[in-house]
């Protein structure tokens, strides 16, 4: 598995770390750690560390795009 660090902007309400973490799950992801960066203006910005089967991060950022609202900000391989 490969494990990338994610970082994602989403709507500061109930529910919309569920839609993400449901997501990651859907895609194949196992959500190896979370960190809340800030909160401001009606969005999170969250730092997450993800592994995916394979090496390709296309359908996890595929779902991630399908939510409203959720922006992938930036994505790296952990090395």
């Amino acid at each position: 598995m490969a494990q990338f660090n994610v970082q994602i902007a989403l709507p500061d309400r109930p529910g919309s770390l569920g839609a993400v973490a449901s997501a990651i799950g859907f895609a194949g992801g196992d959500i190896k750690s979370i960190v809340v960066v800030k909160s401001e203006s009606g969005r999170g910005i969250d730092d997450f560390i993800i592994a995916i089967p394979g090496s390709d991060p296309t359908d996890l950022l595929g779902v991630l795009g399908d939510i409203g609202g959720v922006e992938v900000i930036s994505i790296s391989p952990v090395n």
